[in-house]
């Protein structure tokens, strides 16, 4: 009997364009059937958010050499959504998000459209991984980022998984001489301390322009933010379960209400 072929499902949230996802292609190039269906624009910050008060759009396109593309109108997990229904018309093997200009560990899991994708698709079933690199900029050099895509990707691929396994990687701004390795990692309890810098525009308008400064306020060991600080890629599990156990058992005994 033929092995039957992977499939890999390609997305992110800087859109089909970035070269953060030509990176991520070419890192799982070769491992199955790649897939690619991303935004047709820039999408950071996005989170989970899905398109339901206007017409989602979604085009073939060739940017990609030798590999299926489609740009979509919508959000990151929008993207997800549509390509098991219209495209794959089932699930892949597996999904892969990114290679994100710019970090998302710790809180910023919660704002991520790299990593909303990669979870819609895990509460379909489908193993997922967010890749995101803490280099900023458009240029960056992802090389250390591919390297860890495909290694985790093929992980993925040959290894029995539970259900619903979500993970989120980032990857420090190392070399191949300071790049340590991976590590599994807890999120961090960081967070961004935001102001809003109040601006005049030409017209004299009022607007605002949200700055801030990111803050570790974490103390323990095993972060991923102390993982990324020491030269390594962070390997961080992902629940799609927001239930907080201890503060349903302490609720339970205070409160004293029914759980059932």
């Amino acid at each position: 009997m033929q092995k039957k072929i992977p499939v890999i499902l390609v997305t992110n949230d800087d859109g089909i364009t970035a070269p953060g996802i030509r990176a991520l292609v070419e890192a799982v190039r070769g491992l199955g059937r790649v897939v690619v269906v991303a935004p047709d624009s820039p999408q950071s910050g996005m989170g989970h958010a899905i398109t339901i008060g206007a017409p989602l759009r979604l085009d073939k396109v060739n940017v990609f050499d030798g590999i299926e593309s489609w740009q979509c109108s919508g959000t990151p997990a929008d993207c997800v959504k549509l390509a098991r229904d219209k495209i794959l018309h089932e699930k892949p093997d597996i999904c892969v998000s990114g290679i994100n200009h710019g970090a998302n560990h710790s809180i910023n899991v919660i704002y991520s459209g790299t990593m909303s994708a990669a979870m819609e698709a895990a509460i379909e079933g489908i193993p997922s991984i967010g890749f995101s690199s803490l280099d900023y900029k458009f240029d960056a050099d992802f090389s250390i980022a591919a390297q860890v895509a495909t290694d985790l990707t093929k992980r993925m691929l040959s290894t029995p998984l539970p259900e619903h396994i979500l993970l989120n990687v980032n990857i420090p701004v190392v070399t191949a001489d300071t790049y340590k390795g991976m590590k599994i990692c807890r999120q961090a309890y960081a967070k961004w301390d935001e102001q809003f810098d109040h601006r005049k525009d030409p017209r004299g308008r009022d607007y605002y322009w949200m700055v801030g400064k990111f803050v570790n306020r974490d103390t323990g060991t095993g972060t991923d933010v102390e993982a990324l600080k020491d030269g390594y890629a962070s390997v961080v599990p992902v629940t799609i379960d927001f239930t907080d156990r201890k503060t349903k058992e302490w609720l339970e005994r205070e409160w004293d209400l029914p759980s059932r």
